[in-house]
């Protein structure tokens, strides 16, 4: 019988050890990722946009802790005292009272049982409760746009990190290339030195040509594992992650906006500047909040219970004990503890106006340079793509007239760095082109990933 299952067994045991060796892989997602949805990976793991996030979550912790203050509290109280007074034995007078007095006056010990009910209500606090619930809700604004900045910058990051692994592929791809054409040349050049029509210096200059490719296919090995260590980094997967990035280098004319609507654009829409602009309101609160300190506050306090020295007379309505007052509070002199707090409130006012004229400069700056490194890339391309037709055509013509003896090996390595060149200059054209598009949307407060595109020309 036990024979029977084990085939069973066995076949139970492998599919279950293959499952956990899946489990990894399988919890960081498809090796194979677009650009959309590798920013969408990173929105949804990387840890500083999970920060970030947490933090809304916070703010309402404290909202609601600010919203209590404008609250009655509530509590029951209990207690339970055993205890002795000698009260009166204590007075003067009682030492020239008759003994049979002072016997009648004797402390003994008793017990007092009692609970109540309290209600303390705040009735006029001069706008603090308001105030600092004005600021918290600032405040969590503030941290929608600190989340709103940093998935931001996790977008523009993810966009360089996967078009930087696509240009790394490319460059991989450009000298293996560039390898397979000096192996066909130094198969040539032996074929015509064994037929006699090329000397052992062809021969010779092929085989170091060859060689020396060899270390750049090393260089470009090693150029792609570090762009894909960066991009898992972003994405919270291990570093050694196999990411594939699923897309191509291409090339999107588009339109550049006057530099005047690109830094209105920016002002309205970056993150920093509306957080530094609501971090003016929240300076301006709290001026007001101290100025608050030394207004006049009226809070209403409530009492009702039993008081009794028999736990029997406990709900007995003749031992009923009930308070209320009102208790007002002005304050007279704190020790310029509220001049203190106000210097502090109008020095961060000034402090919040700085910093955002400084980053306005800085914003105007970036846009300035965005617009200058797209059209700087976008002639670059064009320039690049005539390159390099010009050099494989040139290339070509080398290789034959390399056949019939009208080229000498030197010219035709030389053409065949001169494709090389041109390749790698045409890629890194594409890719300056593309990160400068996003970085240009990204300076004006927009996401960086565009979604329409005027026109593609892929090379």
């Amino acid at each position: 019988m036990l024979r029977q299952f084990k085939p069973l067994s066995l076949v139970l045991l492998f599919l279950t050890t293959a499952g956990w060796a899946q489990s990894p892989g399988a919890a960081d997602g498809p090796e194979a990722l677009t650009v959309d949805q590798a920013i969408a990976l990173a929105l949804e793991r990387n840890p500083q946009v999970l920060s970030a996030r947490a933090r809304t979550d916070i703010l309402q912790g404290q909202i609601k802790q600010v919203k209590a203050q404008a609250f009655p509290s509530i509590s029951l109280n209990t207690s339970a005292m055993r205890w002795r007074d000698p009260g009166i034995l204590n007075s003067t007078f009682f030492d020239d009272a008759p003994p049979e007095f002072r016997d009648i006056l004797a402390a003994y010990a008793s017990n007092l049982f009692g609970y109540d009910v309290s209600v303390a209500q705040p009735l006029y606090t001069a706008g603090k409760v308001g105030t600092a619930l004005q600021l918290a809700k600032l405040e969590r604004e503030g941290v929608g746009i600190d989340v709103t900045k940093t998935e931001q910058d996790i977008k523009i990051q993810v966009v360089r990190a996967f078009y930087s692994l696509l240009l790394a592929e490319k460059q991989l791809n450009i000298v293996q290339d560039t390898i397979t054409q000096r192996e066909r040349h130094l198969a040539m050049a032996r074929t015509r030195y064994e037929g006699g029509v090329a000397t052992e210096v062809d021969v010779l200059r092929s085989e170091v040509s060859l060689a020396n490719a060899k270390p750049d296919l090393l260089r470009a090995e090693n150029g792609i594992r570090y762009a894909r260590s960066v991009l898992n980094h972003l994405l919270a997967r291990p570093t050694d992650f196999p990411t594939k990035a699923a897309g191509d280098l291409s090339f999107r004319k588009v339109e550049t906006r006057p530099l005047e609507e690109i830094v209105a654009a920016a002002y309205s829409g970056r993150a920093e500047l509306q957080r530094l602009r609501l971090n003016e309101k929240e300076a301006e609160a709290q001026r007001k909040l101290a100025n608050a300190e030394s207004r006049l506050r009226a809070d209403l306090n409530v009492a009702y219970g039993f008081s009794t020295r028999l736990m029997s007379n406990l709900v007995d309505p003749n031992f009923t004990r009930w308070s209320l007052s009102v208790n007002v509070k002005l304050p007279l002199f704190d020790g310029h503890r509220r001049e203190g707090m106000v210097e502090e409130a109008i020095a961060n006012q000034r402090i919040v106006r700085l910093a955002r004229s400084e980053t306005e400069d800085n914003v105007h700056l970036q846009a300035q340079t965005a617009v200058d490194e797209l059209k700087r890339a976008d002639q670059t391309v064009d320039a690049a793509q005539a390159s390099v037709k010009e050099a494989e055509r040139v290339l070509q013509l080398m290789e034959q007239n390399y056949r019939y003896g009208a080229a000498t090996t030197l010219d035709v390595q030389d053409s065949q760095t001169a494709v090389s060149v041109a390749r790698m200059n045409l890629f890194q054209s594409l890719f300056d082109h593309t990160v400068a598009r996003a970085q240009l949307r990204y300076v004006m407060g927009l996401d960086p990933l565009e979604k329409n595109d005027v026109q593609q020309v892929n090379p």
